[in-house]
C-alpha cells in the first residue's frame, strides 16, 4: 500500500516538473518594424526567441497559416519586399538536438497594404516666366493631408530635398530661370515614418517675360458690316486672360476676355485704328509685354450685282445661268454664294456663274448672291433680288402683216415672237408643216418677208423659236394661212354674228355671197385638228352655200373661206371659239383707213353695256370703259395691232389682230380738191352779198339806224334741221309787214357712208349751212323778190 502511494507521488512530481520545463522554453515571436500596418515593398524581420537555452541548441521551424514554409538554425527570418499576399498569421517552435521540442510560439498577424504614391501638380502648368509665382502641390492618394510630412526634390536627388514641410502640401515661390528643372515629391507618415512612393517628375521651364503676337482674321482692309476677329497669340496659353486696348482707350479701360480672341461682330468706320493686346494670369496678376500694334483699315463693302441669262422669264427645261458680278471687279479674289427667297443656302461656287441645267417651276423665285473674299472670308453686300419666273412650255406666236389674203405683187411680213419672253431667241420658219424655209443656222430673225408674193406662196405657215447652248425649242406656233390670188374675188364669206371671237356653245352661220350667183360655192375651213375640210364635217349643216354650226366648241377655231367647184376662193376669215367668259367683238374683215372702228367687250350671259372693260393694244392699256365699248372714230395705219379686253372679275378675251387696209377709193383722194373749189366759190358769193349790202347802205341813209336797232334786239335761236345734206338754222320770224332775210353760209363736206365708198366720187355731197336772220323794217331798194 505504501509502495503504490509513493509511485503516484513520483508521477505527479514528474508531470509538474515537465510542465514547468515547457513553460520555461516557450518561444517568443517578434516583428521588426513593429507597425500595425506595413506598406508593401518593405523588408520585415521575424525573430523566434527561446529563453533559457543557447540559440545554437535549437533548430527553428517557421509556419504561415499552420503551414511550414521555412526551417533553419537561425532564429530570425527576413521577408524581403513584402507583398500584400504576405499579410497572414505567423508562428514558430524549436526542435532540440536530443529530440526535444519547444512549445509553439505566440501567433503574429502581419497587415500589409499597398504603398501610396505621391502626385505632384504644377500650378500653373506649362511655360513659366521670370518673376511669375509657381506652386508645387504634393498629394498622397487615399490619405488625409494631416497624416504626412512632405518633401520636394529637384532633378532626381531624393536624398536632399529642396524644401520640406511638416503640415503643408504646397510649396510656392517666385521663379527665375535657374529654377528650371524636374521636380518630384513624397510623403512620410507621422505615425510610423513610413514613406510613400515618390511622385512622377514634372518639368518646370522658366523663360523671359513673353511678348504676344497680335493678328487679325482679315487680310488687307476690313469691309464694313463684316465680322472681324483679333487673335492674341501666345504659345504658352494655359491659365491666361487677355487684355485688349485701342489707341483711343486708356490702359485702365482695357477690354478683358477669357480666350485669346476678340470679335467685332459688325465692323464700322469708327473701328479703324491701332490695336494692342497682352496676357495676364495668377493672383496678383502677372502680365506679359504688350504686343506690337496692329493697324485695322476699314473700307466700304462692294455690292454684288446678280443677273439672269437668258432673261427673267424662262421655260421649263431651259438652262439658266445666274451671274454674280462684284462692283469694282477683282473676280479672282472672290467665291460666291447663291440664295433663294428666304435666303436659305442654295450653293457655293468658285466662279461667278451658277448654272441650273434643267429648270422646273419650283426654281421660280427671288434670287440674290454675295461674294466671299478668298483671303479672309469677308463678304460683300448682298445683291438686290432678281425674280426668276419659270413657265410651262414656251409657245411661239405668229402674225402676218398687213393681211393673210394677198394679190400677186403684194408684200407680206410674218412676225414670230415668244409669248412672255423677248431676248435671245432665233427662229425657224415652216410652210405646210414639213417645208423648212429658214432656220437659226442661217441667222433667221423674228420676221420673214415675202416680197413680192406669187401664187406659189399660198400655204399654211408656222414658226418656232430656240435659244441657249443646249438649243431649247419652243412649241410650234399656231398656223397662219396665206392666200395669194391674181384676180379680184367674186364671192366673199359672210359671218353671222359678224365677229371673229365666239363663245363655246353659241351658234354660227357662214355663207358665201357675191355680186353674181354664188351657186356652186361651199364653205371650207382649216383647223388644227382636221386640217382642210368642208364646213359640213363634224357638227356643221349645209343649206346651199350656207353652213350652220348649232353649238360651237374650241375645235371649230380656224380659218374659213368660200371655195368654188373650179378652185376659186374668197378672202379667208379667222374664227376663234373660246371657253373664256369674255370675248372681243371686232370686225371679221380688215378695216379701211379713215373708217370708224368700234370694239366691244362681251361678257358671257351679260349685256354688252353691263360689261366693264379695259381695252389693250399690243399689251398696253388704251381705255377703261363702263359701257364695254371703245370707238376709234377715224382709223389710221397706226391703229393696226393685237387687241384684247379684260373684265376685272370675269377675266380677259383672247387676242385678235386688227388689220388696217389702205383705201383705194378715188373719191377719198378727189374729195379734198372738190371741197377746196366749193369753198372758194362760197367765199366769192359772200363777197358779192357784202357789196350789195354796202350799196343799200348808201342808197338809204336810214339803213344804219335800222341795223343798229336790229343788233340790240334779243334774237332767240331756232331749231337745227338737216335736209338733203344741208343744215339750216332758222331764226324765229317776228310780226311785221316787211322782213329783210340774210344768209350766213358755211360750206361742209359730208363724209361718205361705207356704201358710198364703193360708188364713184359723184356720190359725195357738198353742202352748206345757211343761217337765216330776220330784222324788222323796210330796206330801201330791196323788195321781197330780192
Amino acid at each position: 500500500m505504501e509502495f503504490r502511494s509513493l509511485s503516484v507521488i513520483l508521477l505527479l512530481v514528474s508531470i509538474v516538473q515537465a510542465g514547468h520545463d515547457e513553460e520555461e522554453h516557450k518561444p517568443v515571436l517578434t516583428v521588426e518594424p513593429d507597425w500595425p500596418q506595413i506598406f508593401s515593398g518593405q523588408n520585415v524581420t521575424l525573430t523566434c526567441s527561446i529563453p533559457g537555452e543557447r540559440v545554437a541548441y535549437w533548430t527553428y521551424n517557421w509556419y504561415r497559416d499552420s503551414v511550414k514554409f521555412h526551417s533553419s538554425d537561425e532564429n530570425y527570418y527576413i521577408i524581403r519586399d513584402i507583398k500584400t499576399h504576405h499579410g497572414l498569421k505567423y508562428c514558430c517552435y524549436g526542435s532540440g538536438k536530443w529530440n526535444s521540442y519547444s512549445p509553439w510560439s505566440n501567433q503574429v498577424t502581419l497587415s500589409v497594404t499597398e504603398r501610396p504614391k505621391a502626385s505632384l501638380i504644377l500650378v500653373p502648368t506649362g511655360q513659366m516666366f521670370n518673376g511669375e509665382k509657381v506652386t508645387l502641390r504634393c498629394d498622397i492618394q487615399g490619405h488625409t493631408d494631416t497624416e504626412w510630412r512632405y518633401s520636394w526634390y529637384k532633378d532626381g536627388d531624393s536624398n536632399h530635398p529642396v524644401h520640406s514641410s511638416d503640415n503643408k502640401t504646397e510649396y510656392s515661390f517666385s521663379v527665375v530661370e535657374s529654377n528650371s528643372g524636374k521636380y518630384t515629391c513624397r510623403g512620410e507618415r507621422r505615425s510610423d515614418s513610413q514613406r510613400s512612393e515618390i511622385s512622377d517628375a514634372v518639368t518646370l521651364t522658366v523663360s523671359e517675360t513673353p511678348k504676344p503676337e497680335l493678328t487679325s482674321s482679315h487680310k488687307g482692309a476690313a469691309l464694313i458690316g463684316n465680322p472681324v476677329v483679333l487673335y492674341c497669340k501666345l504659345d504658352q496659353s494655359a491659365g491666361w486672360r487677355f487684355y485688349w486696348s485701342k489707341h483711343t482707350q486708356s490702359p485702365e479701360n482695357e477690354t478683358k476676355t477669357e480666350t485669346h480672341s476678340y470679335t467685332i461682330s459688325s465692323v464700322s468706320v469708327s473701328d479703324g485704328g491701332q490695336y494692342w493686346c497682352r496676357a495676364g494670369r495668377g493672383t496678383p496678376v502677372y502680365y506679359t509685354h504688350y504686343s506690337d500694334a496692329l493697324w485695322m483699315n476699314v473700307t466700304e463693302s462692294p455690292k454684288a450685282v446678280i443677273s439672269i441669262n437668258p432673261d427673267n422669264q424662262v421655260f421649263r427645261g431651259e438652262t439658266v445661268t445666274l451671274r454674280c458680278d462684284m462692283q469694282g471687279g477683282g473676280d479672282t479674289e472672290w467665291r460666291y454664294s447663291w440664295h433663294k427667297d428666304d435666303y436659305s443656302h442654295v450653293s457655293f461656287s468658285t466662279t461667278k456663274e451658277n448654272t441650273i441645267s434643267f429648270v422646273r417651276e419650283s426654281h421660280s423665285g427671288k434670287y440674290t448672291c454675295r461674294g466671299e473674299r478668298r483671303s479672309d472670308s469677308q463678304t460683300s453686300e448682298i445683291s438686290d433680288a432678281v425674280t426668276l419666273t419659270v413657265s410651262d412650255r414656251a409657245q411661239a406666236v405668229l402674225r402676218s402683216s398687213p393681211q393673210s389674203w394677198l394679190t400677186e405683187g403684194d408684200s407680206v411680213t410674218l412676225s414670230c415672237e415668244v409669248k412672255g419672253s423677248s431676248t435671245g431667241w432665233t427662229f425657224s420658219w415652216y410652210r405646210d408643216k414639213d417645208e423648212l424655209l429658214s432656220d437659226s443656222s442661217r441667222g433667221a430673225g423674228g420676221s420673214y418677208t415675202l416680197s413680192p408674193v406669187a401664187l406659189n406662196h399660198t400655204g399654211v405657215y408656222a414658226c418656232r423659236a430656240m435659244r441657249g447652248e443646249t438649243t431649247y425649242h419652243t412649241q410650234y406656233s399656231d398656223t397662219q394661212p396665206l392666200w395669194i390670188t391674181g384676180v379680184s374675188r367674186p364671192v366673199s364669206l359672210k359671218v353671222s354674228p359678224s365677229r371673229v371671237q365666239h363663245f363655246s356653245a353659241d351658234s354660227l352661220s357662214l355663207s358665201c355671197e357675191g355680186q353674181s350667183d354664188s351657186t356652186g360655192w361651199r364653205v371650207r375651213r382649216y383647223t388644227h385638228r382636221e386640217k382642210v375640210s368642208d364646213c359640213s364635217s363634224g357638227s356643221g349643216s349645209v343649206t346651199g352655200s350656207t353652213c350652220s354650226i348649232s353649238s360651237l366648241n374650241t375645235s371649230h377655231t380656224g380659218v374659213y373661206w368660200c371655195e368654188s367647184e373650179s378652185g376659186e376662193s374668197s378672202n379667208p376669215v379667222n374664227i376663234t371659239v373660246t371657253n373664256n367668259n369674255v370675248i372681243l367683238e371686232s370686225p371679221v374683215h380688215p378695216v379701211t383707213e379713215r373708217d370708224p372702228l368700234t370694239l366691244r367687250c362681251l361678257c358671257h350671259h351679260t349685256k354688252a353695256s353691263d360689261c366693264i372693260a379695259e381695252f389693250y393694244k399690243d399689251g398696253l392699256l388704251l381705255q377703261t370703259q363702263t359701257t364695254g365699248e371703245m370707238t376709234i372714230r377715224t382709223v389710221s395705219k397706226s391703229n393696226e395691232g393685237l387687241y384684247h379686253c379684260k373684265h376685272p372679275e370675269k377675266g380677259e378675251s383672247p387676242q385678235n389682230w386688227i388689220l388696217v387696209r389702205v383705201s383705194t377709193n378715188p373719191a377719198d383722194k378727189a374729195a379734198p380738191n372738190l371741197v377746196g373749189v366749193v369753198v372758194g366759190v362760197g367765199f366769192a358769193v359772200l363777197f358779192i352779198i357784202l357789196l350789195i349790202l354796202l350799196w343799200c347802205y348808201r342808197a338809204n341813209k336810214g339803213l344804219k339806224q335800222n341795223i343798229d336797232q336790229m343788233s340790240q334786239q334779243n334774237r332767240q335761236p331756232g331749231a337745227e334741221v338737216t335736209q338733203n345734206g344741208h343744215t339750216l338754222r332758222h331764226a324765229d320770224v317776228a310780226s311785221g309787214s316787211t322782213e329783210v332775210t340774210y344768209a350766213e353760209i358755211e360750206l361742209k363736206t359730208k363724209k361718205p357712208t361705207k356704201k358710198r365708198e364703193m360708188a364713184s366720187v359723184n356720190a359725195d355731197t357738198v353742202y352748206s349751212e345757211l343761217k337765216h336772220n330776220t330784222d324788222k323794217g323796210n330796206v330801201a331798194g330791196l323788195g321781197d323778190s330780192d
